[in-house]
């Protein structure tokens, strides 16, 4: 498959112009790749506006996904607020505001993009959820809740996988959206490389309408890669406007090296990347099976991803992080009950039996039997768009209890709030915060 953009770059650099142009670095090297970091000039094209390179580029990932596909530079929280946008313009064309149901677990990005966009947002947390980053939803709960609603949703938002490698039967639900009238869209970004497994298990595939995935979390791009993938299906208004819905949100200046990345992954995935990853998958699995057999115990339904129990077997997830991370083997994610970490094809033979080796020299303890608190939904008091633009200050979460949430100032990863800014903080979410180690909380002041 040809790679435009990365050609364009490569024959630029050669011809060694006078560059009177943006970037400042002039194309001389402080880090060694200044030379093919460009900018919009001539023959360059737009990425919002693209007509040449960068729209022959496009379209050879849209040959790859299946369906009309278009990049990011800033990953998929650029895409998260874009999609959001596209779905406002549709509830637009009714005549009505955008309406979301969405899974409690989503991205602070798509909080950001409530407060930007102002919708009207409901939130969906399944009953007795192992934790807050879970929100694992069946199709028959779906169809029980839409049947039941007086005013349906324009769109059903959902995480999938979630952080922790568990996943919905998002076929099930599209065919209950379809069924009632309402578009799914998911943040897939933790899947790109669903569409390449023997059996597409890709969003698009299953019957979403619309969705975004990284391609830097689990394809060799460079960070800040990713995809928005429009069903063919979709509403019309999603097509035409995804480029002004990327561009409301990105940067003018898109990145130049992360376009030639992604240029560069259309080649990769043509070029045997599916028996590449069938094949090791199997040496995943394998891996999984030994761990297991020495009392490892697992969570999550990804194939590339492992999550850890890590209670299970005698240590909380931060515990084995610090001990794989004292033989330099760093982790994705940690939290007091899980460990997680994240595998590609270009995971190395090496760094498994390294990744085995290290897992087997921990010695299984006793099955650690604490709990973790069980995740409820707080009292909604504002809209997180109003919250967000209230004057806030900073306290110790031991005395926010029946203060007003404020900001999304919560780490990535997991990026995953707790409290919803606009909430109110009460005993339970205090235990929540306090049991992952949230010390100080931002809120409304007084």
């Amino acid at each position: 498959m040809k790679t435009p953009i990365c050609d364009f770059a490569k024959n630029y650099a050669e011809k060694n112009p006078v560059r009177v142009h943006m970037p400042g670095h002039k194309g001389v090297n402080l880090l060694g790749f200044e030379n093919i970091d460009l900018t919009e000039m001539e023959g360059a094209d737009d990425l919002y506006h693209p007509e040449g390179i960068i729209s022959e580029s496009e379209n050879n990932a849209s040959q790859l996904f299946g369906c009309k596909t278009v990049y990011s530079t800033e990953g998929s929280s650029q895409c998260i607020r874009a999609m959001l946008y596209l779905a406002a313009l549709y509830a637009g064309e009714k005549g009505e505001k955008l309406r979301v149901l969405a899974g409690r677990n989503a991205h602070k990005t798509f909080l950001s993009a409530c407060a930007l966009l102002d919708f009207s947002l409901e939130w969906l947390v399944p009953e007795n959820t192992s934790s807050y980053l879970c929100a694992v939803i069946s199709k028959e709960e779906i169809k029980e809740l839409f049947g039941k609603s007086t005013l349906l949703p324009h769109v059903l938002y959902l995480t999938d996988p979630d952080y922790l490698g568990n996943k919905v039967d998002i076929k099930g639900i599209s065919e209950v959206c379809k069924e009632f009238g309402v578009l799914l869209m998911v943040d897939n970004a933790h899947g790109a490389y669903l569409k390449f497994l023997e059996n597409s298990e890709h969003p698009i595939d299953l019957g979403a309408d619309i969705c975004c995935d990284s391609a830097h979390k689990t394809l060799p791009s460079l960070t800040g890669g990713a995809y928005i993938h429009i069903n063919d299906n979709a509403p019309e208004v999603f097509k035409r406007e995804v480029k002004c819905a990327l561009g409301m949100f990105g940067s003018t200046s898109p990145s130049y090296l992360i376009l030639q990345s992604l240029d560069k992954v259309n080649e990769y995935i043509s070029c045997g990347y599916k028996e590449k990853l069938s094949a090791f998958i199997i040496k995943l699995s394998k891996l999984k099976s030994d761990l297991i057999e020495a009392g490892f115990c697992f969570i999550g339904d990804e194939k590339i991803k492992f999550t850890f129990d890590a209670k299970k077997y005698g240590y909380t997830g931060d515990e084995l992080a610090e001990i794989l991370l004292e033989k330099n083997l760093v982790t994705e994610f940690h939290d007091p009950d899980f460990l997680v970490m994240m595998f590609t094809p270009e995971t190395s033979d090496e760094d498994l039996n390294i990744i085995k080796n290290a897992l087997l020299s921990i010695k299984k303890r006793e099955e650690i039997k604490k709990a973790p608190p069980l995740f409820t939904l707080s009292e909604k008091k504002l809209s997180v768009r109003e919250a967000l633009f209230k004057t806030r200050e900073n306290i110790a979460v031991e005395e926010a209890s029946g203060r007003i949430s404020a900001t999304l100032s919560v780490a990535c990863p997991p990026a995953i709030p707790i409290v919803v800014s606009g909430e109110i903080i009460d005993e339970k979410a205090i235990e929540c915060l306090k049991y992952y180690g949230v010390e100080k909380i931002e809120v409304i002041k007084r």
